[in-house]
């Protein structure tokens, strides 16, 4: 097994070894020259990994502690880092990478449990994708025993400290999952303040987390929980709302909202609606999104450029078609390491050679020699040329 390869190994009796951490002192010991001259022609993580295949010295790893099925189409993991315990803010973000028919995949999954478990154990929740590679790997394949690399907590969607008088959180269908973190942390503290939870799902057999939610709203009056269901109107847990949001969701639920930090996550359309309410009454600055998905292009299709991108690297090149230079590089056959797909990790950062390139958010060019790009996140303008 070569020092990068993931273990796919699932057996549930070989999980105490896969889930002892290494300890700081012998990772800082096998960390010496001397061993890793002594190791030569293979690295000292090639003999760990024949002891324990969540042990490395090239990477963080972590092995799948329990398995839940939450839908038909989401499953939650609960993953222990081989280095101990995982310390993080509710609302961040791992990199989890896994090989997928020999390739490895990197994609960014939110933290769903909450800050501080006494184990150290961290927990996400996978919703499969018609085209999500990882996603469907995880929800088909992961299992206790389940070996993966994992990347240190990310991201400043975070809560604040100390903790607001009154918190609005709006979430649609897997953008629930760092709400979820805040929530059940702000439970774990005692946090006794106003808190209102909208969240947005196609019908109930979508709804991740649903008998917990419905617990929460029960056991804690002052957790203000409604979820709206966009394809099947009626239900209970509505509060009599319908659709998707829009201003008069937010009047019902917290006439007071312009008090309320907000936090939002889901698809592009739901961060796009609260946007275009909050920055019309001047309340842009209280207003902290997260994207699960690419971000809109900010520029009209007409106006996308033909020409070659040239990947100097691999010696390959493919047209221009107007997706990203990460989608023209794959549909080229080449695979470039990549994590969340929409300008946050920066795990597909790559370096312009040649050509101008566009970026999708804000429908910024560039053209400098050099600069680093993120090639999910930018198209090409012409004929460009990239070190993939």
């Amino acid at each position: 097994m070569s020092p990068n390869a993931i273990s796919l190994a699932r057996a549930p009796a070989a999980l105490p070894i896969l889930s002892r951490p290494l300890s700081p002192w012998f990772r800082r010991l096998l960390s010496s020259p001397v061993l890793a001259a002594l190791a030569t022609p293979h690295s000292v993580s090639s003999y760990l990994q024949l002891v324990n295949p969540a042990w490395s010295l090239d990477e963080e790893r972590a092995v799948v502690v329990s398995v839940h099925a939450e839908t038909a189409d989401a499953v939650t993991l609960r993953l222990r880092a081989a280095a101990g315990a995982v310390r993080f803010r509710a609302g961040q973000f791992v990199r989890l990478t896994v090989e997928v028919n020999g390739v490895r995949r990197t994609r960014c999954y939110s933290i769903s449990c909450a800050e501080k478990r006494a184990s150290g154990d961290v927990e996400i929740t996978v919703r499969s994708h018609a085209q999500g590679t990882v996603s469907q790997f995880l929800n088909v394949h992961a299992a206790q025993g389940l070996v993966l690399s994992m990347s240190k907590p990310e991201g400043d969607f975070t809560l604040p400290s100390p903790r607001p008088a009154q918190l609005l959180f709006i979430s649609g269908g897997s953008g629930i999952t760092p709400v979820m973190s805040m929530l059940r942390t702000l439970i774990t503290e005692g946090h006794g303040q106003p808190v209102t939870f909208l969240h947005y799902a196609r019908s109930g057999a979508d709804l991740i987390y649903a008998q917990e939610l419905e617990a929460i709203s029960t056991a804690y009056p002052h957790l203000n929980v409604v979820t709206v269901f966009t394809r099947a109107p009626g239900s209970t847990a509505s509060r009599g709302l319908e659709g998707h949001f829009d201003r008069k969701h937010l009047t019902q639920l917290v006439p007071d909202y312009a008090n309320a930090p907000t936090y939002v996550c889901g698809p592009s359309s739901l961060i796009e609606s609260v946007q275009a309410v909050f920055e019309a009454e001047g309340l842009a600055g209280q207003l902290h999104t997260e994207h699960f998905e690419p971000a809109r292009p900010a520029w009209q299709a007409s106006e996308v450029t033909t020409g070659e991108v040239r990947f100097e690297r691999s010696h390959k090149t493919a047209p221009n078609d107007g997706r990203t230079l990460l989608q023209v590089a794959e549909g080229a056959g080449i695979n470039p390491e990549s994590g969340c797909r929409r300008g946050i990790c920066h795990t597909c950062t790559r370096r312009l050679h040649t050509g101008q390139v566009r970026d999708i958010r804000t429908g910024a060019t560039c053209s400098e020699p050099g600069r680093d790009i993120q090639l999910c996140v930018h198209v090409a303008v012409g004929d460009v040329s990239l070190d993939v």
